[in-house]
């Protein structure tokens, strides 16, 4: 198991810390684990609390939707793995759904430390609501962290994740509130007039010099 001494501040764009961990579905090597994909990586202060329920049975009800976009799922809090599999019980139940993605056991908080993932004024010994998008560089893409009583919103998750992909693969940007199948906006620096007909062959609309609308380009 990779530790440090003091908490990490990781910022984006930085490489993920590697680390070896045991989990609900085994002993997994971080990077490894990830392999060519994209990973959602993320934190719940503890088992067996009624927040933390509704969360993981919406990733596990989501599943689908996590898998057609490459992007593998990861949970941790500072139980055990033991506890964790008597707690997928409770979830399956209640939230009516198979919970197929792994959790990490972080009784001695190693990981939870490497990532962050503890605020002491917030929660002096548990993870708060950490979450990292993982790119299959193995780069932190996204970070959010909310408090212990706010439960996430896995539509935001999914839309960025959305975005991040789009945008690695044409030169867009995506606006507020942007959603699959919405416009996207052509960023300044492209101004050749070949380079705007060739990246941007449905056109695009001038709002402002510096604000051009393009239809999504993969749609």
């Amino acid at each position: 198991m990779t530790t440090m001494t003091e908490t990490a501040t990781l910022r984006l764009g930085d490489v993920a810390p590697d680390f070896t961990a045991e989990t609900t579905q085994g002993r997994i090597d971080f990077h490894k684990w990830i392999g060519d994909s994209w990973c959602v990586f993320f934190s719940h202060p503890k088992d067996f609390t009624p927040v933390c329920t509704t969360e993981l049975g919406e990733v596990a009800r989501r599943s689908a939707d996590f898998k057609k976009r490459g992007v593998k799922v990861l949970a941790l809090s500072v139980d055990s793995v033991e506890s964790h599999k008597k707690w997928t019980g409770d979830i399956e139940e209640t939230q009516k759904t198979k919970v197929d993605f792994p959790i990490v056991g972080d009784e001695n908080h190693a990981v939870a430390n490497l990532y962050g993932m503890i605020h002491p004024k917030a929660l002096d010994s548990f993870t708060v609501r950490s979450l990292f998008v993982i790119d299959p560089k193995k780069k932190l893409r996204l970070t959010m962290t909310y408090p212990a009583s706010t439960g996430r919103n896995f539509d935001e998750i999914l839309r960025v994740i959305d975005a991040l992909q789009l945008t690695d693969k044409h030169s867009v940007a995506t606006p507020a509130n942007w959603k699959d199948g919405d416009d996207v906006i052509i960023p300044p620096a492209v101004q050749d007039a070949q380079e705007l007909k060739t990246k941007y062959p449905k056109g695009f609309k001038t709002v402002k010099p510096y604000l051009r609308l393009t239809p999504q380009p993969n749609k």
